[in-house]
């Protein structure tokens, strides 16, 4: 039996509800995944996936990024040592190995949505930072894909992923334009757009752009 743990009840989840703001600041907040029901870990949101949370205070809904995520042991004194154990092996022998261990996730801000006055309309996008990030405890989503088809008409924020520090901004930029044109369904006049947009931002870095490019293998 799975140890009992007291941070998240999982019975009225939604299904793209998969994490808990627990550090925010202007530009970028960390989130640590909810527990999954079963003996697994936490699923680990993909390199470059897109996520959104609210600021309930303003009603704005907040774009991100995923530019990097870990699994460690919630106890941050001892580390998890090889056991040398399928995870099927460790289901069996170790259960309480999946209670002990939490998944975290670094997320860029991108832009926002504004909230509407008018329930016909979904209100303005921007692609700049909010007023304010999405505060400690809020909920975090995967963003749905018309929200990300809606969202990405406009390349501003290709800009602001160029420039994340500590991040493998080349990959995260090529896996975002990679992911976007799989949701639009391999729309190549937008992947020619996307390219255009990098060029500019990239100016005379032919190498960089290169780089970016060879990552994306359209079809």
């Amino acid at each position: 039996m799975r140890l009992p743990l007291p941070q998240f009840a999982t019975g009225d989840r939604h299904p793209q509800h998969l994490a808990e703001v627990i550090e925010t600041t202007t530009t970028e907040f960390l989130a640590q995944c909810l527990e999954p029901e079963d003996l697994s870990f936490p699923p680990m949101p993909p390199f470059g996936s897109w996520v959104c949370a609210a600021d309930e205070e303003s009603g704005n809904q907040v774009y991100a990024v995923v530019y990097y995520a870990t699994t460690m042991p919630i106890d941050s004194v001892h580390r998890a040592v090889a056991l040398g154990l399928s995870l099927e092996a460790l289901r069996e022998e170790q259960p309480q190995i999946f209670a002990m261990l939490k998944t975290e996730f670094r997320a860029a801000i991108v832009g926002f949505q504004e909230k509407s006055l008018n329930i016909s309309d979904n209100g303005r996008i921007h692609q700049y930072l909010p007023p304010r990030p999405p505060q400690i405890h809020q909920a975090v989503y995967h963003c749905q894909t018309e929200a990300i088809i809606q969202f990405t008409e406009q390349f501003d924020f290709l800009r602001t992923l160029l420039f994340i520090n500590g991040a493998p901004v080349d990959s995260l930029a090529a896996a975002v334009i990679r992911g976007v044109y799989q949701l639009r369904k391999n729309d190549r006049e937008w992947l020619i757009r996307a390219g255009r947009h990098l060029s500019i931002l990239l100016k005379d870095d032919y190498d960089r752009l290169r780089f970016i490019l060879s990552q994306i293998h359209p079809y």
